[in-house]
């Protein structure tokens, strides 16, 4: 059996400062994070549900019979600078709050695809659904669960490709059958694993993940009054004018000939920019916010056909 070492990245355990700060940076995600804390608290820990209706049905009730047959396999879809990485990376921090336990992070590494040798590909992913059986066995006992897992997948349609692409290669064909088949092996066995599979080009994933995800959460780029909490909350400190904030947040949105700013280049491009502008022989002004969102193009939107 391939090493740990070989198909994860290092595990992290949650919460961590530094996951944490940037769970705590998306603040325009509030709607996804709150229903992301539920879903994933219920696929961590299923017994929260059973006590729910006892305590509102008295007792079980035939919708939680749903709930049992369920992937742990979380889908985050959207445009590049979106959030979807930094949220399926940190998430597990809110989830370790809720729990009272340590969550484990697993981030599968892209050179798990393999070489294209014959059965490589299919060896490394079985390979790595075996590590979280062995992980989860150990997370569980007879008082219950321990701690929990969150195994996140980057660029996933590099990995689960639809499997109709005619130029799809025969050993990717069957490394999609094997995750499949992992995603499968978790279903019904209350191990606290949830598989979080990242992706710019959700068409690209084969029919058969989609049906199995548990729910699938779309990111866009910021509307107004996103942009307005984004920016509020980074530039907190600064003195920046409220009559600019209102202006960077008409600037940053979308125009008759390109797209709205992302959340990233909100917090990666724009504000360090000015700070790095100021810096360090004064401080950072409306003006040069100002003129920084005017000069600064938005990341291109990415499509299907991108590559």
């Amino acid at each position: 059996m391939t090493g740990q070492d070989d198909l994860f990245h290092p595990v992290t355990e949650l919460p961590d400062h530094t996951r944490r700060a940037r769970y705590d940076r998306l603040v325009g995600l509030d709607e996804v994070k709150l229903r992301l804390r539920k879903e994933a608290l219920l696929l961590a820990d299923p017994t929260r549900l059973q006590a729910w209706a006892e305590s509102f049905h008295h007792g079980r009730i035939a919708a939680l019979d749903l709930f049992t047959d369920r992937a742990p396999l979380f889908v985050f879809a959207g445009d590049v600078g979106s959030g979807k990485s930094a949220l399926a990376e940190s998430f597990g921090c809110d989830l370790a709050d809720q729990l009272n336990l340590p969550v484990f992070l697993y981030r599968l590494k892209l050179a798990t695809r393999g070489s294209g040798l014959v059965g490589e590909m299919t060896s490394l992913i079985g390979d790595a659904f075996s590590h979280l059986h062995t992980a989860g066995r150990r997370a569980t006992g007879p008082r219950g669960i321990n701690s929990a897992m969150v195994f996140v997948v980057d660029e996933a349609d590099a990995l689960v490709q639809s499997r109709e692409a005619q130029q799809m290669h025969h050993e990717d064909r069957a490394g999609v059958d094997a995750f499949l088949a992992g995603i499968d092996s978790l279903v019904g066995t209350k191990i606290p694993v949830i598989v979080v599979l990242c992706t710019n080009r959700v068409g690209a994933l084969d029919p058969a993940i989609m049906r199995r995800a548990a729910a699938t959460f779309t990111f866009t780029r910021p509307e107004e009054q996103q942009r307005r909490t984004v920016l509020a909350a980074a530039l907190d400190g600064t003195g920046i004018h409220a009559e600019t904030l209102d202006k960077l947040v008409t600037i940053t949105g979308p125009g008759p000939d390109r797209p709205g700013y992302t959340y990233s280049d909100l917090t990666q491009r724009l504000v360090p920019a000015a700070i790095l502008n100021a810096f360090p022989d004064r401080p950072v002004t409306d003006e040069d916010l100002l003129a920084l969102a005017e000069l600064t193009q938005p990341s291109p939107v990415f499509t299907e056909d991108s590559r």
